[in-house]
């Protein structure tokens, strides 16, 4: 048992004064320190500096670690452009980042504050250093392929992977589904995984609408998409549109990817059935997707997290950055409620969104917890600051497990 005494506590709905924590790997009670000093009498006790804010540990719900080699690589500006880049390059970037180059992008998450992510895996190369990371994961074992043909040694290839992360034996290690995107997978290839999704209950998360060239081949089997799909794979038609693709996912809570370029049906369907969508502005804008309209969603009542995307389309993996660029792309919208919105998209309602105990400091809830060293008293535009400002993050810990103190 340890007590942790801050100047200041983050909460989703206030700041708190004078309060200190107990915690072992959760979070005991918050209370005065002479209150939790009488009742966890044995319990180590560190005091920290004036100014010192703890809040919840960051998650990033969608990032591709397997990418993390690509730094000058590959094409931005134009998604079609980006995507032959990727295609040129895969073989390198793929055989560039080792299990040194994964876990160093999972150390450099860490650094930044992030103590949970969700991993989108294509080839599992990414699974030891995952495994082995301090951090919480979500290891999404992705589905991809659109020929009928090669369906079944596709999802043979899929079920060893997903089989692999099952034998994962560690305290925040999920085994989880992604479904690469409706263009992209074949429909008997989603409803198989969908079953097994169903069956183990396991979390699921999909590409859907990034881009222009998805929405034109979806609703009418042209645009850029057009000419990629006859050379490349032979294939006039895409196997799925828009409404097929999200029929499979009712009564399956998603987390979708992107939705830069979803209709108002579409929007309606993912509202109604309670999934969340995973913002990525960086990544957005270096692919030249434009940006997603908030105030949408915010009027269809669609929960939404902010993510990194991998380093394929984006140059850290920082969630303050993320939100920085975010306060600023979204300029439309108050300047501290979006803010606010921000913070809580990396924290609790990314926790909700993946179902984990954590994301807020609060009694019963995980101990995942940061501690940032403040210039001073904070003020009412606190969450503007923490994004704004780089301010020092002196503490981390997981699971109530001090992994930096500095």
């Amino acid at each position: 048992m340890q007590i942790i005494s801050p100047n200041y506590i983050l909460t989703p709905e206030e700041l708190l004064c004078d309060m200190s924590i107990a915690f072992d790997n959760t979070i005991k009670k918050i209370a005065p320190i002479e209150e939790l000093i009488k009742e966890f009498a044995d319990a180590k006790v560190t005091t920290l500096k004036t100014n010192s804010l703890l809040m919840p540990g960051l998650i990033n719900a969608h990032v591709h670690v397997e990418f993390s080699a690509n730094k000058t690589d590959l094409s931005y500006g134009d998604f079609m452009s980006w995507l032959y880049s990727v295609i040129e390059n895969r073989e390198d970037l793929i055989s560039g980042c080792n299990k040194e180059c994964m876990s160093k992008a999972i150390d450099v998450m860490l650094e930044s504050g992030i103590t949970t992510f969700g991993a989108v895996s294509s080839h599992a190369m990414d699974l030891e250093a995952c495994a082995n990371a301090a951090q919480n994961v979500v290891f999404f074992n992705e589905l991809i392929g659109s020929q009928a043909t090669m369906a079944d040694a596709l999802f043979t290839d899929f079920l060893s992977r997903l089989d692999a992360s099952k034998s994962v034996q560690r305290d925040g290690f999920y085994p989880a589904v992604a479904i690469h995107s409706p263009y992209s997978v074949h429909p008997v290839l989603i409803k198989k995984a969908l079953e097994i999704v169903k069956n183990e209950k396991l979390k699921l998360t999909a590409h859907f609408m990034e881009s222009q060239a998805e929405r034109d081949w979806l609703d009418n089997n042209d645009g850029d998409f057009k000419e990629f799909f006859e050379t490349l794979l032979k294939q006039k038609s895409a196997v799925s549109d828009s409404k097929e693709f999200l029929k499979y996912f009712d009564e399956h809570k998603t987390l979708l990817t992107h939705v830069v370029k979803a209709n108002d049906d579409e929007l309606k369907s993912i509202s109604s059935n309670k999934h969340t969508i995973i913002h990525c502005p960086i990544s957005n804008r270096l692919l030249g997707n434009g940006a997603i309209d908030l105030t949408k969603l915010d009027e269809q009542n669609i929960d939404w997290v902010t993510a990194t995307d991998g380093l394929s389309s984006n140059y850290k993996l920082d969630l303050f950055e993320e939100m920085k660029v975010a306060l600023f792309m979204h300029s439309e919208l108050p300047l501290l409620d979006l803010a606010k919105k921000l913070i809580n998209s990396v924290t609790k309602n990314a926790a909700d969104a993946l179902g984990l105990n954590t994301g807020e400091i609060a009694e019963g809830k995980n101990a995942d917890m940061l501690v940032l060293d403040l210039d001073k008293e904070p003020n009412d535009e606190l969450a503007i600051h923490l994004i704004l400002h780089r301010y020092n993050i002196s503490k981390i810990y997981i699971n109530g497990k001090l992994q930096k103190d500095n």
